[in-house]
């Protein structure tokens, strides 16, 4: 039987609970136990980058399929960090996936770092810039040969560089 007093209760609970579910459904993550060469305090990565960026990289947010500019991207050159220009990804293995973002069969050498992410009540693969920690996407087992790995990238998290 709920009383007076439980109700009381349960809604001095409410916000606290509303804010760790749009955490959860933000899929923001706490990198804090890896080291990266480039690093900024919160205030200077609001400065650096803009909201759309920052949300994505700083927060684990992903922006909306069919936006980026970059998905549409044919020409030959390097998909590069928008948070410290780490080159990621070769216009080589970009292909269409269909997704709706930029999507890649292979990372450059050195440059990403993958983390577990079980946000949105799933298990994935989180894809991170090696030298700043920023969030670019995740990586899935349905891409094409010859890895058979689909990189799902934001397309605001890069910046591209014709050759």
């Amino acid at each position: 039987m709920m009383t007076r007093r439980n109700t009381l209760f349960s809604l001095a609970a409410l916000p606290a609970a509303l804010v760790g579910l749009r955490d959860l459904l933000a899929g923001s993550q706490a990198h804090a136990a890896r080291a990266y060469e480039v690093t900024h305090t919160d205030a200077e990565w609001k400065k650096l980058l803009t909201p759309d960026q920052y949300s994505v990289l700083r927060k684990a947010g992903t922006e909306t399929p069919y936006t980026s500019p970059l998905n549409k991207e044919k020409r030959a050159g390097i998909f590069s960090c928008a948070g410290c220009a780490l080159p990621l990804f070769s216009s080589a293995t970009k292909f269409e996936s269909g997704t709706g973002w930029p999507s890649f069969w292979q990372p450059l050498d050195k440059a990403v770092v993958e983390e577990s992410d079980t946000t949105l009540f799933m298990k994935r693969t989180e894809v991170l810039c090696r030298r700043c920690g920023g969030h670019l996407g995740h990586v899935f087992d349905d891409g094409p040969k010859p890895t058979g790995l689909r990189y799902c990238m934001n397309g605001v998290a890069m910046n591209f560089k014709a050759a």
